[in-house]
């Protein structure tokens, strides 16, 4: 199987997007103060592409929020969702002030500020993973908030034209100030426990701070080159709140007990007021009173962030002091007895049933890997059938087999490797050999894993799923996440398999849990729809029938179709419930347009687990009765792929329909040797084929279509090419002899009313097959 190798953590590189929205943002800028494009226009444009982008992503996160837990799901959905109209607010207000007169664009942007702060003020604070503060940290952030906040003060005082200050400016500008203070330190408080709300913060304070400047710069009626200042932060700001979401809705672990950092919030406080007040003094050459004492008021919650964070480093140290002393005392414990206690033989980490390792060593051997070392691999594995073994011989004996397990896998190791049990029946091999031999490691445990087990009176065989990712660049418990979602990659293609991480490999394991979660419920909400696509006599082109496709418009997950659908529903054992909503509606479409004289036959998709139910024979009789449908006009398609495991009882399934009238049909006939000779069991009326078989076969031997039709013929079954996309595949299907055809060529899938409208353009045949 092909196999994909990640090369590390790729979202702190920028993404194309990111880069093609900043390179149109600095050309129109950069247009915009050269007079190329109009300064209001360039600052539309520039700000409308970033936020576009941002809202896109916002968007999609909406749809298919990660999160899991009913609460939390919603907090999480509405969180991004708020977010978005927040980046959309902004840059919806910034595209309109080219359509506007100079007067009121002080006023909108004003009235569009007041809405972007309410609602990204709302959405952060729904964001996951916020915790109550406790009283020094509740402290520590105010002095922090406070300073920070009167440095911006007096950095806009000093910065600000002399003379009088407009009102609506002074407004803006303290409370803005006061802001973007508060959403900075909240920041930089969050930066190690929760990444992803920190550039969610970062970026709506960007987006604020913007937007507060124009609304000031407006105020003073500034030229409109100058405008474009604020084109930087809010197209950043929107970015950064975009990826700030995606980030938090991976659900990172958060870190506890991280002393926060002084240099930044001092630095930033001395470095906002220095930077002012030097511009100032290069400017204008002194300072008036209220800009002095502005200074001097940066100058006590300096101090006092100073003695708050001593304190907290020593609360810390005398934390770290009281642990040291309990490890101690452990220690001294294990030394003078020969047997330690039960309560420090679990405190070691050491599964007590096979002596391997456990997750907190797994853990641990991650973090102590050296930066610059060589890459290695973690291992994680899962066996299936070890309940069945506890079921049928006891947990002794499944007890026994998990210590076979353990010794199986410590032989397939290197010495140098580290063996650990994660839970019940999961493991994990970490490894420091590179991908390939990696892989090749877990190639061979997993054939040593599904050997035979020994038992009392017979044998138990397991089957085992493997997933495997790199350790280079990535915190430990991310690592292990990653192995793991691996894993269940496996599980999910079939098992007895090697599954390595990727990015892709991640979306999709998210897409397959918005599926599970949202299917469940859909049939009875309303969100199953079936479109049609008819089926065309290819001398006359008229229609003689159609095919009834399945859609799931899933208001959070968009438009789903069959092949995504079907797996998860019958995962979910909801195959028989679908199955019948799209009978019934299949037959009462087709009731209807028989009312109007159409006679066409209406073929439904049927899989082999749902075909093979005992109750589908008198399911499909009570929808025909139900509707007055004739028997005839209903086909049942049943894929070849699928029947070979449960042949005699589709064969059987068939029989019971077609005694009742009911025609059927198998698609996506292959026209193997296999196939061939299997078809003269199957008891089918119709045999849809794929446009490949039609064409010449080369070698002097005849296409594969005429071999198929020949057989038809003496079988007295119709063929049917479905998939027909161009105009010689068309003619290709003619020329060979085929009467029937299906496909974008000839009519596209379409809801009922437009296949009526189509209908009603090319009327269908009264001929029915025989």
């Amino acid at each position: 199987m092909p196999v994909a190798y990640p090369s590390g953590d790729h979202r702190r590189r920028p993404s194309p997007p990111d880069l093609v929205v900043l390179a149109v943002g600095t050309l129109l800028v950069l247009a915009g103060v050269a007079g190329l494009v109009p300064p209001p226009a360039a600052l539309a444009l520039a700000v409308a592409a970033g936020s576009a982008l941002a809202g896109v992503r916002l968007s999609w996160l909406a749809g298919v929020a990660p999160t899991t837990g009913g609460r939390r799901v919603a907090w999480s959905r509405r969180a991004v969702a708020l977010l978005d109209a927040a980046v959309l607010a902004a840059g919806l207000t910034v595209a309109v002030l080219p359509l506007t007169d100079r007067d009121r664009r002080p006023s909108i942007v004003l009235v569009g500020l007041a809405v972007v702060t309410a609602l990204s003020t709302v959405g952060l604070l729904r964001l996951p993973g916020r915790a109550r503060l406790a009283r020094p940290e509740r402290l520590r952030r105010a002095v922090d908030v406070v300073g920070l906040g009167v440095s911006l003060v007096f950095a806009t005082w000093v910065l600000l034209p002399p003379g009088a200050v407009p009102p609506v400016a002074r407004t803006v500008t303290v409370a803005g100030a006061a802001g973007v203070a508060a959403l900075s330190v909240a920041a930089l408080a969050e930066r190690r426990r929760r990444p992803g709300a920190a550039l969610c913060l970062a970026g709506v304070a960007a987006t604020l701070a913007g937007l507060a400047g124009l609304v000031v710069l407006l105020a003073y009626g500034a030229p409109e080159r100058v405008l474009l200042a604020v084109v930087p932060p809010v197209v950043a700001g929107a970015l950064l709140t975009a990826a700030g979401a995606r980030l938090a809705a991976t659900g990172r672990r958060l870190r506890a007990d991280v002393l926060p950092a002084t240099w930044p919030r001092v630095a930033a406080l001395a470095g906002i007021a220095a930077l002012a007040a030097g511009l100032h003094l290069w400017a204008v050459g002194e300072f008036t009173a209220p800009a002095v004492a502005l200074g001097l008021a940066v100058i006590p919650p300096v101090v006092l962030q100073e003695l708050l964070t001593a304190a907290e480093h020593r609360r810390h140290a005398e934390r770290l002091t009281v642990q040291e002393a309990r490890l101690r005392k452990l220690v001294g414990d294990l030394e003078e007895r020969d047997q330690p206690p039960p309560t420090v033989r679990r405190l070691t980490p050491t599964d007590q049933l096979t002596g391997l390792a456990d997750r907190r060593e797994v853990l641990h051997e991650l973090a102590c890997r050296e930066p610059g070392a060589a890459p290695g691999a973690l291992l994680v594995i899962e066996l299936h059938g070890v309940g069945v073994v506890n079921d049928g011989s006891g947990r002794p004996m499944g007890d026994e087999v998990l210590v076979e397990v353990a010794g199986r896998l410590r032989a397939g190791c290197r010495p140098g490797d580290l063996v650990a049990r994660l839970t019940g029946d999961e493991f994990a091999v970490l490894t420091d050999i590179g991908p390939v031999l990696a892989y090749a490691l877990g190639t061979r445990l997993l054939a040593a894993l599904t050997e035979p087990y020994p038992l009392p009176g017979g044998a138990a065989r397991l089957r085992a799923s493997v997933g495997l990712a790199e350790t280079a660049g990535g915190d430990p418990e991310d690592v292990l996440r990653q192995a793991d979602l691996a894993r269940r990659r496996a599980v999910q293609l079939g098992r007895d398999r090697i599954e390595w991480y990727d990015a892709y490999l991640e979306e999709q394991l998210v897409r397959r849990l918005d599926l599970e979660r949202e299917l469940p419920g859909a049939v009875a909400r309303g969100e199953l729809d079936l479109v049609y696509q008819p089926v065309l006599a290819l001398p006359d082109r008229l229609a003689v029938g159609t095919e009834a496709l399945l859609r799931w418009r899933s208001p959070v997950l968009g438009t789903v179709l069959p092949a995504e659908l079907l797996p998860v529903a019958e995962d979910l054992g909801l195959v028989g419930e679908v199955g019948r909503w799209v009978l019934d509606r299949a037959c009462r479409q087709l009731a209807e347009w028989s009312e109007g004289g159409r006679e066409l036959w209406m073929s439904v998709n049927v899989g082999p687990r749902e075909l093979a139910a005992p109750d589908f024979v008198p399911r499909a009789a009570t929808a025909l009765a139900a509707y007055g449908v004739p028997p005839d006009r209903l086909v049942v398609e049943v894929a070849e792929p699928g029947i070979t495991a449960e042949l005699s009882t589709v064969v059987a399934r068939l029989a019971g329909l077609r005694s009742l009238g009911v025609r059927t049909a198998l698609d996506d006939f292959r026209a193997e040797h296999a196939s061939l000779a299997q078809l003269r069991r199957l008891p089918i009326d119709l045999l849809k084929v794929g446009p490949h078989l039609v064409g010449a076969a080369g070698d002097g031997q005849c296409p594969l279509i005429e071999v198929v039709l020949s057989l038809g013929d003496r079988l007295g079954v119709e063929v049917v090419v479905e998939g027909l996309e161009s105009a010689d595949q068309v003619d290709g299907a003619c020329r060979a002899g085929c009467r029937y055809g299906q496909g974008y060529a000839l009519a596209r899938p379409a809801t009922a009313e437009r296949v009526e409208a189509w209908f009603e353009e090319f009327p269908s045949t009264p001929r029915r097959m025989t």
